[in-house]
C-alpha cells in the first residue's frame, strides 16, 4: 500500500461481538487481516472510528482523555468480559470534529463520558495491540438516513489532509435473523456486494454519483436482504462522503460463512 501523507479512509467488517479475539474459526481469515492491514497502513498519528454501535439523535464525539470499554454484547465467554484496550482519547481532535460538522451546519457535541465500543476495540485490538494510538469516536445518527451519513463525511473533508486513520466500522451484510434461520438469499447478497464494490470502486463515476448512490442503497439489488437496518452499513457512508476518487476494494472473504467487503482510500 502507499506511503500516505495523508488520511487513510478504511471501511472493514468488524465480525461477530468479540469472536475475532477469541480464536473463533469463522473469524480466521478476517482476524488475519486486520492484524496484517495494521502493518501495512502508514501508521497514523491518530484514529477517528465511526462505529456501527452507537447511535445518536445529533452526532456525538467521546471528548474524554481516557475512556473506558464498553462490553455492548452479550452470552459470549467470560474473558470476553475482561479484554483491555487501554487507548487514549484525544481531547483535541475531538474539537477539531466537533467544529467541522458544527460548521458545516450539523450538530455535534463532545461526550466526556461515553467509552469506546466493541467496534473499536475489536478490530483495533487486532490492528495496533500496543494500543499506543489516539482514538476519537463518532457516532451515528438515530435517523439512520443514508444522505445525512453522506453529509457527515463532507463535512469532514477538511480532516483529509491530516495523517488520520478514519475508520468505519461495521459490515457489509448484517442481516441476522436471516443468517440465523438459515434463509439468507446467496444471490441477493452476492448481487449487493458487486453493487458496492462497483460504487465504491469505479474511476469512472463522479465523487458526487458514487456519494448520491451510496445514500440511496435499499434501492441496491440485494441491498435491503443484507440491510434490514442500516447502521452496520452507514459508516461506510461516512467514510465514502469524505473521501475523494474510487476506492479500493481490500478484503472480500468470508467471515463467519458469509462474505463481507472491505474499502480503503489513501492520501
Amino acid at each position: 500500500m502507499s506511503d500516505a501523507r495523508g488520511a487513510s479512509i478504511l471501511f472493514i467488517p468488524h465480525g461477530g461481538g468479540p469472536l475475532p479475539l477469541l480464536d473463533d474459526p469463522g473469524h480466521a481469515r478476517l482476524s488475519q487481516f486486520l492484524r496484517d492491514l495494521g502493518k501495512q497502513l502508514p501508521r497514523p498519528d491518530a484514529i477517528l472510528l465511526i462505529s456501527a454501535h452507537w447511535e445518536a439523535s445529533e452526532a456525538r464525539i467521546t471528548g474524554g482523555a481516557r475512556p473506558e470499554l464498553i462490553y455492548d454484547y452479550s452470552g459470549f465467554p467470560e474473558e470476553s468480559y475482561h479484554i483491555t484496550y487501554p487507548a487514549p482519547g484525544q481531547p483535541t481532535l475531538a474539537c477539531d470534529v466537533q467544529r467541522a460538522l458544527v460548521g458545516a451546519g450539523l450538530p455535534a457535541h463532545l461526550d466526556n463520558r461515553r467509552g469506546f465500543d466493541h467496534g473499536m476495540f475489536v478490530p483495533l485490538k487486532l490492528m495496533y495491540p500496543e494500543a499506543d494510538i489516539p482514538v476519537v469516536q463518532l457516532s451515528l445518527l438515530s435517523s439512520l438516513d443514508g444522505t445525512a451519513h453522506i453529509e457527515m463525511g463532507r463535512a469532514l473533508a477538511p480532516l483529509r489532509d491530516r495523517r488520520l486513520l478514519v475508520l468505519g466500522s461495521g459490515a457489509t451484510y448484517h442481516n441476522l435473523q436471516a443468517y440465523f434461520s438459515g434463509r439468507m438469499d446467496r444471490n441477493a447478497h452476492l448481487a449487493f456486494e458487486d453493487w458496492l464494490d462497483a460504487r465504491c470502486c469505479d474511476d469512472g463515476l463522479s465523487d458526487d454519483q458514487r456519494q448520491t448512490a451510496l445514500a440511496n442503497w435499499p434501492q441496491a439489488p440485494g441491498g435491503l436482504h443484507c440491510h434490514p437496518r442500516a447502521e452496520h452499513l452507514l459508516p461506510l457512508q461516512v467514510c465514502a462522503g469524505m473521501a475523494t476518487g474510487p476506492a479500493t476494494r481490500i478484503f472480500f472473504d468470508e467471515v463467519m460463512g458469509e462474505l463481507s467487503s472491505a474499502f480503503l482510500w489513501q492520501y
